[in-house]
């Protein structure tokens, strides 16, 4: 479920080209859970919010994973 603070496709489209260039590759050992545009929209919505970091939806990423 989309939220007020939760990226466009626009939006995304502009920024995911960015954050490959600003962040290192990093090498693995198993796939990540959650999608880097999941954790961007679990920032925004505390940013946007004031919440907790505990208080996140739970269809967001857990507040462990986001902070």
């Amino acid at each position: 479920m989309p939220y007020a603070s939760s990226l466009t496709n626009a939006e995304w489209e502009v920024l995911e080209p960015l954050l490959v260039e600003i962040l290192p590759p990093k090498k693995r050992t198993r796939p990540s859970n959650w999608t880097k545009r999941n954790l961007i929209d679990g920032i925004f919505y505390q940013r946007l919010n004031s919440c907790n970091w505990e208080d996140l939806p739970k269809d967001l990423p857990p507040y462990s994973t986001v902070y």
